[in-house]
């Protein structure tokens, strides 16, 4: 199941008819963080960067909806739905009802890293937007047939369960 990271290596569900699409990145300079193009993201997505609350290691994420529940923090069991997108505007992965939410230990390296810093902090009901610069993502790497190499990521994602 995406976005697990099992033995460090990424992997994915492959969806029929994905393909690689244009990406423009921008490196900032210094401290290696990574700056993204506004342009890259297709228009249907609705990214605004400038809208976006930005972390020193380059994720940009916005709350939907703020959440009232438990808190999600490191160490705790998470469940969720997400649904990720290309730049391109492709979605290329999903997991909404009446699909079961994923779960996973969060900061415990078992997704992608963008995954571990953008949802701590989230409460349970939450619905938060981050977009993942490449390096939180798939890297260079890729998955091949599904996310190309480099791809920065957008993501949606709904806190609906906080374990201790």
């Amino acid at each position: 199941m995406w976005p697990f990271v099992p033995s460090g290596r990424p992997s994915l569900t492959v969806r029929r008819g994905v393909g690689v699409g244009l990406l423009v990145i921008n490196f900032a300079c210094g401290g290696g963080n990574l700056a993204l193009d506004p342009r890259v993201f297709s228009p249907s997505l609705g990214v605004d960067l400038a809208s976006m609350t930005a972390s020193p290691g380059g994720l940009y994420y916005q709350d939907v909806q703020v959440g009232v529940g438990e808190e999600a923090t490191r160490g705790s069991q998470v469940r969720v739905f997400y649904q990720g997108w290309l730049p391109d505007g492709r979605l290329f992965d999903s997991t909404l009802p009446p699909a079961p939410p994923v779960s996973f230990t969060l900061g415990a390296g078992e997704v992608v890293r963008g995954w571990d810093e953008g949802i701590r902090g989230m409460r349970v009901g939450g619905i938060r937007r981050l977009v993942l610069p490449p390096r939180l993502g798939y890297g260079s790497d890729g998955v091949p047939g599904v996310v190309p190499p480099n791809s920065p990521l957008l993501f949606q994602i709904q806190l609906v369960g906080v374990l201790r």
